[in-house]
């Protein structure tokens, strides 16, 4: 179409147009850490307001997202990749340890790094429930990784004859659920104790899964 703007593509500021369009994305997501996951919240952010206390223009926010809720989706998923990565380098830290060492490490390294940030845990457990069918729909595939993740290291332990062989799925949806609630309200200052204390308690609860009674391990 003759007059239409194009995307420059050369150096800018020692910057290509890559990098500038990166910067800005990066930009519009820490502005929306920090309002979504503290104060108005998801859902009393404007562009406007998102776009201001970025430091950008509205008309910059419409050229890196469609919506608040394409910011939000990316924010939940930067906000997993982050835990994640902390999980997978604590139990890399540990290697061919025994089952209960490997979770109190990958417990550990997962509520050190969601609680640092109280926004973090905003984010992941409170901002992101109904939203949308398709925010909730990326919410549970999320989770079914994390899900994934209980599974993976149930079967590598029983295959180590440190726990029962079974089928962990069921159970490990289960103790998803609990892991979320307990730092989400742990977070909140609803439970009197110390964050190690935390992570023992979701060791316990992990372990007692794994080794029901009358198990012995082999």
């Amino acid at each position: 179409m003759a007059g239409r703007l194009r995307a420059p593509t050369g150096r800018y500021g020692g910057k290509s147009a890559e990098e500038r369009k990166a910067e800005r994305r990066s930009r519009f997501l820490d502005a929306a850490l920090q309002l979504f996951g503290d104060t108005p919240g998801y859902r009393g952010t404007t562009v406007a307001a998102l776009s201001e206390a970025a430091g950008l223009s509205t008309r910059q926010f419409y050229e890196e997202f469609r919506t608040l809720e394409d910011v939000l989706a990316a924010l939940h998923l930067q906000v997993n990749a982050w835990a994640e990565q902390a999980v997978l380098a604590g139990a890399a830290d540990v290697g061919d340890a025994p089952i209960d060492e490997r979770a109190a490490a990958i417990f550990r390294a997962y509520a050190a790094n969601v609680t640092a940030d109280p926004r973090r845990v905003r984010i992941t457990f409170v901002e992101i429930i109904g939203v949308s069918p398709r925010l909730e729909e990326q919410r549970l595939a999320r989770r079914s990784r994390w899900v994934d993740l209980i599974c993976a290291e149930a079967r590598a332990a029983a295959a180590r004859g440190e726990a029962a062989q079974r089928d962990y799925r069921l159970a490990a949806a289960a103790f998803i659920g609990s892991v979320n609630g307990l730092l989400h309200d742990w977070s909140a200052g609803w439970v009197d104790a110390t964050l190690d204390q935390v992570v023992e308690e979701l060791v316990r609860q992990l372990l007692a899964i794994l080794r029901p009674v009358g198990w012995q391990e082999t």
